[in-house]
């Protein structure tokens, strides 16, 4: 029996260690980093690992894309895509920063509360996304588009790198998302008081929304968060919460109930890449998809 083995791809200086983690608990035998890779470096390095083994046991052989950038790694999952041969395809996941799957375990588990507390999915919903240009923020907000949402980024210092984040969206997948400066609390409220969801993806340790700010978003129906470090992001969401009513009715979602779901879905996403006996190429579709079993 072939050894599963696992290279993990990243442009940065390190790889994640709860990723390397995840993957040998999920059953790889092997599993190798590569760090500082370049998007021109994809092909020899899928190339080298594609043709040292049989096709026969070419599906043992899996790529991880890691990194800080969503972009990126769809752009390095498209690349090793281009560069496959059959009968030689290997399999591949895309999860940079873990955003992925963590952005899927947050949709997940908004949409089965919107779901069960007001009958209603996603479609024509308004969605205000904080955090929008990293790689959570950006991956809720393509997910939460494709399914129908209608969904803004909250541009905290400004309004130049949200639009970049919204025309890229557009660009890749063929969804509008909209793009709003929200860089002065008057800013903030103007748009918050129009939203039905928000999604905190904020850095870790940063108050987004204040007790306050929430009590005058008067069409607010569920805030989720996933900063687990003190301050929360949401003032009053606990970490656990679940479809806990908050002040004013909202209903709060912490970040450790939208962890349980993550972590589960990347387990799940890593075992089924190393028990697979057909070539897979899993992204956030894939993430969203389990992530939702899940919850």
């Amino acid at each position: 029996m072939a050894k599963n083995i696992l290279h993990m791809l990243s442009p940065l200086k390190h790889m994640s260690p709860f990723d390397v983690n995840m993957a040998l608990d999920a059953g790889f035998d092997s599993v190798t980093p590569y760090r500082g890779v370049t998007l021109d470096e994809i092909t020899p390095l899928i190339q080298d690992a594609m043709f040292s083994r049989s096709p026969r046991d070419a599906v043992r052989t899996c790529v991880f894309f890691a990194g800080k950038d969503a972009g990126l790694a769809l752009d390095m999952m498209e690349q090793l895509k281009a560069t496959l041969l059959k009968p030689f395809e290997i399999s591949s996941f895309a999860d940079p920063a873990g955003s992925f799957t963590t952005a899927a375990a947050m949709v997940a588990c908004v949409e089965k509360i919107l779901k069960k507390k007001k009958g209603r999915g996603f479609a024509k919903t308004k969605i205000l996304i904080f955090g929008a240009t990293g790689v959570v923020g950006y991956s809720s907000a393509v997910i939460a588009a494709l399914e129908g949402a209608d969904v803004t980024l909250a541009g905290h210092d400004g309004l130049e790198r949200v639009q970049a984040k919204a025309d890229d969206i557009k660009k890749r997948f063929g969804v509008d998302v909209h793009a709003v400066d929200t860089s002065t609390p008057v800013q903030l409220l103007e748009v918050l008081v129009r939203a039905e969801i928000v999604f905190c993806a904020a850095a870790a340790g940063v108050r987004v929304l204040s007790a306050s700010a929430l009590a005058s978003a008067k069409s607010l129906i569920i805030a989720a968060d996933v900063n687990a470090v003190p301050p929360a992001g949401i003032e009053g969401l606990q970490l656990m919460d679940n479809g806990v009513e908050l002040p004013g009715g909202i209903l709060g979602i912490g970040p450790l109930a939208i962890g349980d779901v993550k972590y589960k879905t990347e387990a799940g996403l890593f075992q089924r890449l190393a028990a697979s006996s057909t070539h897979l190429a899993l992204d956030f579709r894939d993430a969203f998809a389990l992530a939702r079993e899940i919850a």
